[in-house]
């Protein structure tokens, strides 16, 4: 546990997602399955306070992310969010809207490699969930959409115009976030929008195996890549190329390191500690 994740006590108990931990592996299962784990403002706000407490925990290494049931996530609810928003003020509608994206910042801050394991339907916001995770291993059978302009609202949202050029290129983001269609498993692949594609029977054992390889693996490097790949995304290359410098110098003095180096030397594998 880090002795610097502030004052107040890590929660025990989230009530609107299954959220358990094994062996460096934490796991969040959208549990509304009769809805196709369409989300609503307390799924919101529970995520984002999750993703805030997440990098304190000491004994967590890796996150997987998954729906129950056949769908992933198919966006916000339409009667508990879209049917609330038609009432509220403007300065509620912003709250909103800040509230939703900084779950997708959180994603991209959190240092923990997060696997977003899509079974089914990804919709809207839940296109976006998965698009913010580091890996996005995809069933056969699943379908993204960003659909936001199909309910008339704009296709950048929670940070999809940021995210998805920068994955498929600024031309295919512009028919996704535009068009709104379904993007098949298959072609999520094609245009690098999914890491991976498995058989549906085969897609949790694929999401343990890889997150088992990340829990098991050099952690503080998983964790600086990951940071890195954030920060540099809007830097010039002679300020990337510096920063990277900065970082690398400062893992030479890490345990993971030197480790390495004992274990070559001595013909083991290495025993990581992510220190």
């Amino acid at each position: 546990m880090s002795p610097f994740r502030g004052s107040a006590a890590f929660t025990e108990e989230w009530e609107n997602f299954d959220f358990t931990v094994e062996d460096g592996v934490a796991t969040v299962t959208l549990s509304r399955p009769d809805k196709l784990n369409a989300l609503t403002f307390d799924v919101y706000a529970d995520l984002r306070d999750l993703l805030g407490e997440l990098p304190h925990v000491g004994d967590v290494r890796v996150l997987v992310l998954t729906g129950e049931g056949r769908g992933f996530c198919s966006g916000g609810d339409v009667e508990e969010i879209i049917g609330e928003l038609q009432g509220m003020a403007a300065g509620q509608l912003l709250e909103f809207t800040r509230m939703s994206g900084a779950v997708v910042k959180a994603m991209r801050d959190c240092p923990l490699p997060i696997v977003a394991a899509v079974n089914g339907v990804a919709a809207g916001a839940g296109s976006v969930l998965a698009l913010a995770a580091d890996f996005r291993l995809v069933a056969r059978s699943a379908k993204f959409s960003f659909l936001f302009t199909r309910v008339g609202l704009a296709g950048a949202d929670m940070g999809a115009a940021y995210l998805l050029p920068r994955l498929v290129g600024l031309g295919r983001a512009t028919e996704l976030l535009l068009l709104g269609g379904e993007v098949e498993a298959e072609r999520a692949l094609e245009i690098g929008l999914a890491t991976q594609l498995v058989e549906d029977g085969d897609l949790s054992t694929a999401a343990i195996d890889l997150a088992r390889r990340l829990a098991d693996g050099p952690t503080l490097a998983y964790a600086t890549t990951k940071i890195l790949l954030t920060r540099e995304l809007d830097l010039d290359l002679g300020a990337a190329i510096e920063m990277e410098a900065l970082a690398q110098a400062l893992l030479m003095k890490s345990d993971d390191f030197a480790e390495f180096y004992a274990a070559w030397s001595e013909g083991r594998s290495p025993a990581w500690s992510g220190r």
